[in-house]
């Protein structure tokens, strides 16, 4: 395969694993859009179908498993959620002219035919799935949560069903990453390589994931290669009679409450002003001490039309206790009881048994059509959940309602907040279903990424110079092939680390791939190069730092650590490099926490068996193996004169562990007199002047912490190191981001310290050797290459990064050109 093959081949895709047209049949009487619809799901295998409510995801479900059932035989499962069964028994009878089973355990199962269960059924385990042929998820939000039994569960005992689907009506656009859970699913993608692949991660803050903002046009357009959205059948260009959305009233009602709204802070200082209630601790006091309020509204709203049939959805139990003793006759779904009787009730409201209904939007948001005898709703109380919010909107504002939907929405003056939250979140849904419509008119049912692919390919070559440096913005493998054979003396870089970053919107960066194995093929395109062009002898320094694995994204439920230095390590030996030996970098173990939670103090008092270790840096030392192999020393050895490289700069440079100047050690009492910067500078220092006693350290950051002194963000206490191959004194933040935040630019999310660099750079190479580094990011290992008296290059793909290095490159070069005031006195002197 040659690298451009490569590259191409990095394009997510989705395959087709569905049976042919001819293999199977539709039945008469699918609209338009649901024919077309059914045909691109049977055809593909494993889809999404996200159709609008009342479009009719129940019959098109029925009809995609029927015609995988009439080609392969076999069985068939709907998986609904309670209160949605008599829907499809409805629609198959209909259609079809058949009963669908209901069943809830294996024993139950009666040959092949359709079947239908409940989510509980198959989550608790009572009903292998892979009993079946074909399996469709109606409602399927239930897997948008990532960390949910539910999740979890259906993700594993799925894997093995060969054709399976999903159909709701609202994936919440508003959160994108829970596509990524419906693509897990369906055996589009690995979950967390769809995450690594299109979402950037937060380097101080775990977990906080964000769509790349220069992948967003690639992550519609591999969605919509599995996943159908549909608004309206218009979306697809057949005609919308039949289909129109009923008016929609909203009414907001603020309530005032008795609660006392008077904080008293940590310190026991009351505020003056009352206060919205933003914290969850608060709001659940607010919303309990609230409830006789909202419900005298809802009340006073149901009393006012006393002819039409009401839903009141509530979030707490204490809310529906109050609303059944005030609506005498009405009736309750609450999640403690009997899964039939519940069930029961909920068919009994959509049939217009009774008038009034009071239940919880994740009881009974999903799935159930109430419009047929139902056009109000009122909300008792909110919260945050958007998508329990819209989705309980919709059991009566949906395709098929032919009154005004009137929708009524209690909530307390404290709760201003959170109204407006639920707000902006509705006008972002809509604009997000707007941009789907959109896809879908422009793309229709069939997806093609070649042209996608074909513009995220390939770089314009650019470079710059000067006396002393060459920067380069070109794709490194691409660079390192056209360069001369044994023409660089050093090569210093850290290497990106996998797919943890992406730093440019090219399929050509090393970030943008699967897993460790697909980066490692790409580096197998690099590395030998970096063997070719390296003087015999010389050395490749590689920065590297091991992987925190997620255990929500892996399934082991801990975080654990992928041990990327080794592998790194085996890479350089399988390409030709001896192996010389490993430094290790210190880092600070609380900042890493702050930035993974795999550390957390809390939870190792839970159980002590989840915290590993902190994970350190580390500088893998490789060699070029020298020409003469009779003798040891490199073809261009990196010599010292020994009257300027003594006998002491040896023992300190080999010894690898540079310590801080100044006239005495602090003593502990000194050192608890510190600020907590000043502490963390300190104090390592003073654990290197005696003995290292473990209790005494401990002791200490006991006692900081007891006064107040133990900073929760960094790590004030690190011990100091003797060893040789451990460096506990490098700086973390002297690096060339401290000047691109001084000028207000984007920051580098992986920079190299200056310390690193400048020790690697004295350490394995000659003043005027030229310093090389392949991902060359600010351009560091050349701007510490020209202050040490060397020539550096270094090439970059991001462009961004690439101009804002040359700059730094230019001031670099004219400091250290400059005369200073002593050079003008000494030559006056010589003239003298």
């Amino acid at each position: 395969m040659t690298y451009e093959q490569f590259l191409a081949s990095k394009a997510p895709s989705v395959k087709s694993t569905g049976i042919s047209e001819a293999a199977y049949s539709l039945i008469d009487g699918l609209k338009p859009h649901q024919e077309a619809i059914c045909k691109w799901a049977i055809e593909g295998g494993c889809r999404a179908i996200f159709a609008d409510f009342g479009l009719g995801k129940t019959v098109m479900q029925l009809q995609v498993l029927s015609s995988l059932a009439e080609s392969h035989g076999g069985k068939s499962l709907v998986i609904a959620p309670l209160g949605v069964r008599q829907e499809f028994y409805r629609d198959a009878e209909r259609f079809f002219g058949i009963k669908l089973k209901f069943v809830r355990r294996d024993c139950e199962l009666d040959g092949d035919g359709f079947y239908i269960t409940n989510y509980e059924s198959v989550r608790d385990g009572k009903l292998d799935p892979n009993q079946f042929d074909a399996v469709s998820l109606d409602e399927a939000s239930v897997l948008r949560g990532y960390g949910t039994k539910t999740y979890q569960t259906f993700l594993d005992i799925f894997k093995d069903v060969r054709y399976r689907f999903v159909a709701t009506a609202t994936p919440e656009p508003n959160r994108v990453k829970e596509l990524i859970h419906y693509a897990g699913f369906l055996g589009i993608m690995d979950t967390g390589q769809a995450l690594t692949r299109f979402f950037q991660r937060d380097s101080t803050k775990a977990n906080n994931l964000t769509l790349y903002p220069h992948k967003v046009d690639e992550f519609w357009e591999w969605v919509h290669g599995w996943a159908i959205f549909i608004n309206k059948p218009s979306d697809l260009g057949f005609s919308d009679d039949g289909y129109v959305f009923p008016e929609m009233e909203i009414n907001w009602h603020e309530v005032g409450t008795t609660s006392d709204r008077y904080r008293i802070d940590n310190f026991g200082q009351g505020e003056l002003v009352a206060v919205d209630s933003q914290q969850l601790s608060e709001m659940a006091r607010f919303k309990r001490d609230s409830i006789s309020e909202r419900v005298a509204k809802c009340r006073e709203i149901v009393d006012a039309s006393p002819d039409d049939h009401f839903i009141l959805w509530h979030t707490l139990e204490d809310e529906r206790k109050v609303l059944q003793k005030e609506f005498a006759g009405s009736k309750a779904v609450f999640g403690t009881q009997d899964l039939d009787e519940r069930e029961n009730l909920i068919i009994g409201f959509s049939n217009g048994d009774y008038r009034i209904l009071s239940t919880k939007p994740e009881l009974c948001g999903s799935g159930c059509n109430f419009q047929h005898h139902c056009h109000r709703e009122v909300f008792v109380g909110i919260d945050y959940r958007f998508n329990d919010f819209i989705q309980a909107i919709h059991r009566v504002a949906r395709f098929g309602q032919t009154k005004k939907v009137v929708i009524d929405i209690i909530y307390t003056d404290t709760e201003r907040s959170v109204k407006d939250v639920l707000i902006e979140k509705w006008e972002s849904h809509k604009e997000t279903r707007k941009r789907m419509s959109e896809l879908i008119k422009e793309k229709g049912l069939v997806s093609g990424m070649a042209e996608l692919t074909k513009r995220s390919m390939g770089v314009e070559r650019k470079a710059e110079s000067g006396q002393s440096w060459t920067a380069i913005n070109n794709d490194c493998v691409v660079e390192t092939m056209s360069m001369a054979d044994n023409s660089v003396d050093e090569i210093i870089t850290s290497i990106p680390f996998s797919n943890h970053y992406e730093y440019t919107p090219s399929y050509n960066d090393f970030g943008h791939t699967n897993d460790n194995e697909h980066f490692w093929a790409q580096m197998d395109f690099l590395t030998p190069n970096l063997l070719r062009i390296l003087k015999p002898g010389r050395m490749y320094c590689c920065h590297v730092k091991d992987r925190i694995l997620f255990g929500n994204v892996t399934g082991q439920g801990v975080p654990t650590v992928s041990p990327f230095h080794a592998e790194a390590l085996m890479h350089g030996i399988k390409h030709g490099f001896q192996y010389m030996g490993m430094i290790t970098v210190v880092t600070d173990v609380v900042r890493e926490n702050n930035q993974t939670y795999r550390l957390g103090w809390s939870e190792q008092c839970k159980d002590g068996t989840k915290m590993g270790a902190g994970s350190p840096e580390y500088i893998l030392l490789f060699r070029k193996t020298q020409s003469d192999l009779t003798r040891g020393y490199a073809d261009v050895p990196v010599e010292k004169s020994k009257d300027n490289y003594t006998r002491g700069r040896w023992q300190i440079d080999a010894h690898a562990f540079w310590r801080s100047s100044g006239n005495r050690f602090m003593n502990p009492d000194e050192l608890f007199g510190l600020g907590p910067d000043q502490l963390a500078g300190r104090f390592p220092n003073w654990t290197l002047q005696s003995i290292y006693d473990y209790d005494n350290h401990v002791e200490v950051a006991e006692a900081l912490e007891v006064r107040g002194k133990l900073p929760s963000t960094f790590m004030a206490v690190q011990p100091g190191s003797n060893h040789p191959e451990v460096w506990s004194d490098v700086s973390r933040m002297h690096t060339l981001n401290g000047l691109q935040a001084q000028k207000g630019k984007h920051l580098h999310v992986c920079p190299l310290q200056f310390d690193i660099v400048e020790r690697l750079i004295e350490r394995y190479s000659n003043p005027g050797d030229l310093v090389f580094d392949p991902f060359g990011g600010l351009m560091t290992v050349p701007y510490c290459a020209i202050a040490k008296g060397r020539r550096g290059m270094a090439t970059e793909l991001n462009t961004g990064y690439w101009k804002d290095g040359i700059s730094y490159l230019k001031n670099q070069e004219l400091k250290v050109n400059s005369p200073t005031l002593f050079d003008g006195l000494d030559l006056e002197l010589e003239v003298a």
